[in-house]
């Protein structure tokens, strides 16, 4: 008789029980497709309300895919949750992917990561492997190799840094190369086998330093890429012509101009990727200027964009406008997420505040919970909805803050008759900037780029 083989992940791989550290964003998303693919995971978080959620089997934050397959490991047991570290457990890998945030200062607070590496010392045995996921300096992932040593234990570790973008996590967690970063070919090979059994491509690279890198440079080349296009934008609008003009015109049917549409670039990754790269490179006297330079750009592109809409406003409206609408308020809307961090629209607020004082102000997202989005700054004397419709009520300043595809397919000839009049439509992502849309009698439409031109009418 034909011996039939058993192919199961339990008798093929060795690391068989994971022990992820923090389930944010980037911890929950991978410990749920670790153990949906058959690892015994526990999952350690800090924070009892989200603790509470995840046992309900309830992700805290808004990705598609997520709860069905959380539910499902929650159920099965293959995922448990504790927060702390269970000696029982008895993992055989421990996988880092706590924040690392910049202070006020744009230094990179490691406090997190230090936090889990001494409790995670009180539990590692011999041979335990370690992976860190958590964005980091060039050479952090040494330092902690040394940390361990000094407590005597042998451990293997590895960088191996989380690449997938908020909306497609589940999906881009069992398709993207997963880079492995390890100092001999023996932790290559053993990080190389855990990885492929969710993802079928493993790029190896030669060492942590590498790895670590390639997570920066990949965050800042997009800084880059969207800071060239934002300066674009403002150069449009010294001259009086429409930055979407420029770009589309001038990039279709020519292969060698590639450049995204302007837009407000923020999110808990490139705000912040940029300075924690800088400040690895202070000991070697190394400034990255085209790195910081985009950064700076974008970082001003609200102070900048809200100052030249004041001055078309104070023309256009004659007095300040009634009311003023903020729409799009998550970081990003495309892939959709509710994630605020590092959102864009904050600093937009804070420069509408500054020159629109008088008017009324309305938020609007369509996922973002509106008790968050009230903790989150702090105050309660907006207007807040999730109702697209009942954004447009009232407006007389609409103002597209992120680049969510509702924006773009909206009935917006139907809406903007809901506004005052006169009304502005002024779109940071130029949804309509291409389409010949007559607006209803009184409504303008201008998109990032353009207010030069709209401005320049005017005189």
């Amino acid at each position: 008789m034909k011996k039939i083989r058993d192919n199961s992940l339990s008798n093929l791989l060795i690391d068989k029980k994971v022990c992820v550290m923090g389930l944010g964003y980037v911890g929950l998303t991978l410990a749920v497709t670790l153990a949906d693919v058959g690892f015994e995971v526990l999952g350690v978080e800090i924070r009892d309300d989200v603790l509470k959620l995840l046992r309900s089997g309830k992700p805290h934050f808004f990705e598609p895919g997520l709860k069905g397959r959380l539910e499902s490991v929650i159920y099965s047991s293959k995922l448990k949750l504790s927060k702390k570290i269970v000696r029982s457990f008895n993992a055989d890998v421990y996988i880092i992917t706590v924040g690392t945030p910049i202070d006020s200062s744009n230094n990179v607070n490691k406090k997190m990561i230090n936090n889990v590496c001494r409790e995670i010392s009180d539990f590692i045995k011999d041979d335990n492997l370690i992976i860190l996921r958590s964005t980091v300096e060039v050479g952090t992932t040494k330092k902690i190799k040394h940390y361990f040593k000094k407590r005597k234990k042998h451990i293997q570790i590895s960088f191996c840094p989380e690449r997938t973008i908020e909306g497609k996590a589940m999906i881009e967690l069992r398709s993207l190369p997963q880079i492995v970063g390890a100092e001999t070919l023996e932790v290559a090979l053993r990080v190389s086998q855990f990885f492929s059994f969710i993802t079928p491509t493993v790029v190896r690279v030669s060492s942590n330093e590498t790895a670590e890198l390639i997570k920066l440079v990949d965050n800042c080349q997009r800084d880059v890429h969207f800071g060239l296009s934002n300066e674009i934008a403002e150069i449009s609008d010294k001259f009086g012509v429409s930055c979407h003009e420029v770009i589309k015109s001038g990039s279709l049917g020519y292969p060698r101009t590639d450049l995204p549409m302007p837009g407000p670039v923020g999110g808990p990754c490139l705000e912040k990727d940029s300075f924690i790269l800088k400040n690895g490179l202070k000991k070697y006297n190394y400034f990255p200027s085209i790195i910081m330079s985009s950064r700076e750009t974008n970082l001003q592109q609200p102070k900048k964009s809200v100052e030249l809409l004041k001055t078309f406003s104070n023309k256009y409206f004659k007095s300040c406008p009634e009311g003023i609408t903020l729409a799009g308020l998550a970081f990003k809307g495309n892939p959709e997420t509710d994630d605020l961090r590092g959102s864009m629209f904050k600093p937009i607020l804070e420069e509408i505040r500054k020159k629109f004082k008088n008017s009324i102000i309305t938020l609007y997202d369509k996922l973002v919970n509106i008790n968050n989005l009230k903790n989150d700054l702090k105050v309660s004397n907006y207007k807040f909805t999730n109702s697209l419709e009942e954004s447009f009520e009232d407006s007389s300043l609409y103002i597209i803050c992120n680049n969510h595809n509702e924006f773009s397919s909206m009935p917006v000839t139907v809406l903007t008759k809901k506004m005052k009049t006169p009304g502005l439509l002024f779109d940071y992502w130029n949804n309509f900037s291409n389409q010949k849309i007559h607006f209803p009698k009184g409504i303008k439409y201008i998109g990032l780029g353009e207010i030069g031109k709209n401005l320049k009418a005017l005189y």
